[in-house]
């Protein structure tokens, strides 16, 4: 359940820092110089790389069933509610 994704300390409450902490680390892989500015090179570098991934028949063009390739990878639900 997405709720629950958030709600990192499971108090059945979602504060602004657990809403925005699964953001902030995908922010931060695509800050490459750490500055804490997102450059258009720094956004294109991964976008391209994620297009190339998804590319399966390397012909420059996305199919549907290739563009689903494109989409973020769900975080791994916790192994235990400890």
């Amino acid at each position: 359940m997405r709720f629950n994704r958030y709600d990192r300390n499971r108090d059945e409450l979602i504060s602004r820092v657990e809403m925005m902490g699964s953001r902030t680390k995908a922010f931060r892989q695509l800050d490459k110089d750490g500055n804490n500015l997102l450059t258009f090179e720094e956004w294109a570098v991964a976008t391209g790389e994620r297009f190339a991934i998804a590319d399966m028949n390397r012909d420059s063009l996305l199919t549907r069933k290739e563009f689903v390739r494109t989409r973020p990878k769900a975080a791994q639900k916790p192994t235990c509610r400890c």
